[in-house]
């Protein structure tokens, strides 16, 4: 069996961003799409239980916005109605160990919780008239052909007081149930080799909590968007990061990697944001009302998966989003990554029209890690800078020193001089926005390096080492990823 984008349906599991994105992708090939979720789908923009992380910030990066607007035109027209404030013209207010950076933030970007902006795009996707919702109902398993080599379904328990059961079949399955994701242990089941995931034991942790703005200072709404003051892993503190969402309300977050985990108590918070290097968010909260107590949220590990490498995959089957690769949420890679995967699923189906090709699947599962690679390269050398935090996996890119100490001076560079195209490079490169090699290569790397005494010396002892010219030596030192995925992108 292979994937024919002209057969009849196709089943997703998850009703998430990734899954609602998946689905709006899928109903141009297939006369139905079902989602199929475990929770119940709540009348308005609230919380699911299935998303504890929901409460928390969520944004979409450059490119995860221009997908995200690719699929569903004018959804920020939505998210303004539902009380979202834009972010053009707005003060950003950065603060590292290297120094401060403030500029004009000059993209109209929409600010949102999770929970609205999923409620935006699961109505877009209602209004397809060829998908369909089956909430409340878990998915207990695979159905497959007699030989195993191929998904043709999957097995639904209602989560009601009946636990009724049913087969319901499909040409395609894909598995968007993020971070519940069962699918390896389905595998294994079925007797396929799965190999073991990269692991970060990261032991990651943040917490939120939100503020109601005064109507005598709804004037900071128009005047900030964002203060970031991030954690110092030498010192161990905190990050901070203030900003707003729908309806006059702000949320501040506390994270930090290691097991030192933000407070979740009320006045434990308000001090810890009271500690962070600037007071400069201190002070506006202090005159905020506060509408939630302290959220919190931990991580002990991030995963990704090699489903990839698997000798062999049974057709009819796909995973994208959580399920695949989970992200440290500082860098707001995640719902971006799942969009990426998205248009690239899309790319892929309508490259099959009328080229029924072995294999299909295993080649969007490789097209996708392509993404997914430099993201969770970037997550494993900016959080093993801190004390506690271990990779444990098979790739050694992922404890490359020598690319921890680049990255460092990369932002100190950049801040300390300030260098703002360099700056935007940096944080271009962690949200996926642009290819890793606009940083990862030899005349850029030269450049920040000769900038700095620490940087001089890591050049002068690499010119000890070899005799080869510093930029063949730094070739071979950088990391190096898939163009393609930079490349395609619409």
């Amino acid at each position: 069996m292979t994937t024919n984008p002209n057969k009849s349906n196709a089943i997703v599991i998850g009703g998430g961003m990734a899954g609602l994105m998946t689905a709006r992708v899928l109903s141009d090939h297939y006369e139905e799409v079902l989602i199929v979720e475990k929770d119940d789908f709540p009348s308005g923009p609230d919380l699911r239980p299935g998303t504890p992380q929901a409460f928390h910030p969520h944004r979409f990066t450059t490119r995860g916005k221009s997908i995200t607007e690719r699929l569903f035109p004018g959804y920020e027209l939505d998210l303004v109605a539902q009380g979202s404030p834009s972010s053009l013209n707005k003060a950003v207010y950065f603060m590292n160990q290297h120094g401060c950076l403030e500029m004009k933030y000059d993209r109209n970007d929409i600010k949102f919780s999770r929970a609205v902006l999923e409620w935006v795009i699961r109505q877009r996707v209602k209004a397809i008239p060829n998908v369909r919702f089956l909430p409340r109902h878990d998915v207990i398993g695979l159905l497959t052909t007699s030989d195993r080599s191929a998904v043709t379904g999957v097995q639904a328990k209602d989560r009601d007081q009946s636990k009724q059961e049913k087969a319901l079949t499909a040409d395609l399955v894909i598995d968007t149930s993020g971070r519940s994701s069962k699918l390896s242990g389905w595998l294994t089941d079925l007797g396929y080799e799965v190999p073991k995931p990269d692991l970060l034991k990261v032991s990651l942790g943040y917490s939120t909590r939100r503020y109601k703005v005064p109507s005598h200072l709804t004037h900071l709404i128009d005047k900030w968007d964002v203060i970031n003051l991030q954690g110092q892993p030498a010192g161990g503190t905190y990050t901070g990061v203030f900003s707003f969402i729908e309806n006059q309300i702000a949320e501040v977050l506390l994270y930090r990697p290691g097991g030192n985990y933000p407070p979740t108590d009320a006045a434990e918070f308000e001090l810890a944001v009271e500690q962070l290097p600037s007071p400069i968010i201190s002070e506006i909260v202090r005159d905020l009302e506060p509408i939630t107590s302290p959220r919190g949220f931990r991580v002990p590990e991030l995963y990704c998966h090699r489903y990839e490498q698997m000798s062999r995959w049974p057709a009819g089957l796909l995973v994208l989003g959580d399920a695949y690769c989970i992200y440290d949420p500082i860098f707001g890679q995640g719902m971006t990554a799942a969009a990426i995967a998205a248009d690239i699923l899309e790319t892929c189906l309508l490259e099959q029209h009328g080229d029924i090709r072995h294999d299909w699947e295993h080649g969007v599962l490789r097209r996708i890690k392509e993404v997914i690679e430099p993201a969770f390269w970037l997550n494993c050398t900016a959080n093993l800078r801190w004390e506690g935090v271990e990779y444990e996996g098979s790739d050694s890119r992922k404890g490359n020193a020598f690319s921890r100490e680049y990255m460092e001076l990369c932002l100190k560079y950049a801040t300390c001089k300030p260098d703002w195209q360099l700056y935007g490079l940096y944080w271009a490169v962690n949200s996926l926005s642009v290819s890793p090699s606009h940083i990862f290569n030899s005349q850029t790397a030269v450049q920040v390096l000769s900038a700095s005494d620490e940087g001089k010396r890591l050049l002068a002892g690499l010119k000890a080492k070899d005799g080869r010219p510093v930029e063949a030596v730094l070739e071979d030192l950088l990391p190096r990823f898939s163009e393609t995925p930079f490349e395609s992108a619409r």
